[in-house]
């Protein structure tokens, strides 16, 4: 929605935006997790061979801290829609601790299950984004009238869609490792390119439908100021009275899988930061990380487009870098000699 809510571009402009600088973008990572399957090794691992053991402890903040940050933005949208299910009887904030709490519990139930969990989720979540299209989708049609998009806009704007999508090489490698090894490295490749290109595009273009018509259509600028993109959401729903709100809670609880899943590669960087931890039970760094988003997911929620833009801008520098340096490592030092990562080298802390 920032495309054309905030950067001020058209639907046209914002969709071919996003279209090719996301199939640009998520190369980096496809290609990341390519290395996790061929190695053994969980992406943070992988980075020792590329900065060392200690260097990396920086990385690892960084990398738990982008994670932790795409959960909050989750957790804000889902807050912001559980409120709009009915108005001034349920905060944003309460609806952000119930979204995280459920998460958690989740997210302590272990890989299996949470694999279980994102094998068939998208099924639910695209029958109810489609439902809520379908609904209120005659009004995407009527977009506010902006000037032709500058190079500027262009650039800012995929510069933040480059910030969303390159971060998932920090944590690519964490769940491909699960991959038979002798797979060919091309089928592998596709599997995690599509498995975040598909999804990703057609509901990022969504959002830029939706933002540019808040402006337009009667009642949704209000919907926006008060509840964000779950007001919008509402506002969408809102012909199909009680069934409207029903979709509307499936569609705030659609997020519980992202955040959940996003717990389980937080809590193995916290486990790498130094040796100690390695004996603490991964759960403990999931609770302090829950108790940490809460706090944080509710201040946020208070300016949300600028806590949005402004994590998305930041977080696209360090993930630019780490993303260069890992591929540069696999394909001109090593020439994608999978077997040349020798895992007690950096496996085991001193």
């Amino acid at each position: 929605m920032l495309a054309t809510a905030v950067f001020q571009l058209s639907l046209r402009d914002a969709s071919l935006t996003i279209l090719f600088f996301s199939a640009l973008c998520t190369t980096a990572p496809a290609f990341m997790g390519c290395g996790g399957y061929k190695t053994g090794l969980r992406q943070m691992i992988q980075a020792r061979y590329s900065w060392g053991l200690y260097i990396v402890t920086i990385l690892l903040v960084l990398n738990a801290a982008t994670v932790t940050g795409f959960s909050i933005v989750a957790a804000i949208v889902s807050g912001q829609t559980i409120a709009a299910i009915n108005p001034g009887n349920v905060s944003v904030s309460v609806g952000i601790v119930i979204v995280i709490l459920a998460s958690f519990v989740l997210s302590l139930l272990g890989y299996r299950f949470l694999h279980f969990w994102e094998r068939w989720q998208w099924l639910p979540n695209l029958i109810v984004i489609t439902i809520t299209v379908g609904v209120g989708g005659k009004h995407l049609v009527n977009q506010q009238a902006v000037p032709p998009a500058t190079a500027s806009q262009v650039l800012s704007y995929a510069g933040l869609i480059a910030g969303y999508f390159i971060t998932f090489g920090g944590t690519a490698s964490d769940f491909s490792i699960y991959h038979d090894p002798k797979a060919r490295l091309r089928k592998v490749f596709t599997y995690i390119y599509l498995g975040i290109f598909t999804p990703s595009v057609p509901l990022l273009i969504l959002g830029a439908a939706m933002g540019g018509a808040v402006p337009v259509v009667p009642g949704w600028t209000e919907a926006y100021e008060s509840y964000g993109t779950g007001g919008v959401m509402a506002a969408m729903l809102r012909p199909a009275g009680g069934f409207g709100k029903f979709v509307l809670a499936l569609l705030a609880l659609s997020v519980i899988g992202n955040i959940g899943i996003s717990m389980y590669p937080v809590a193995l960087n916290l486990q790498m930061l130094i040796p100690a931890f390695t004996k603490v039970p991964r759960f403990i760094f999931t609770l302090a990380v829950t108790a940490l988003m809460i706090p944080l997911s509710i201040a946020a929620s208070r300016a949300w487009e600028e806590s949005l833009e402004n994590f998305l801008a930041v977080i696209g520098y360090w993930a630019g870098f780490f993303d260069a340096v890992l591929i540069e490592e696999a394909v001109v030092f090593r020439r994608l000699d999978w077997e040349s990562f020798i895992a007690v080298t950096w496996t085991r802390n001193p």
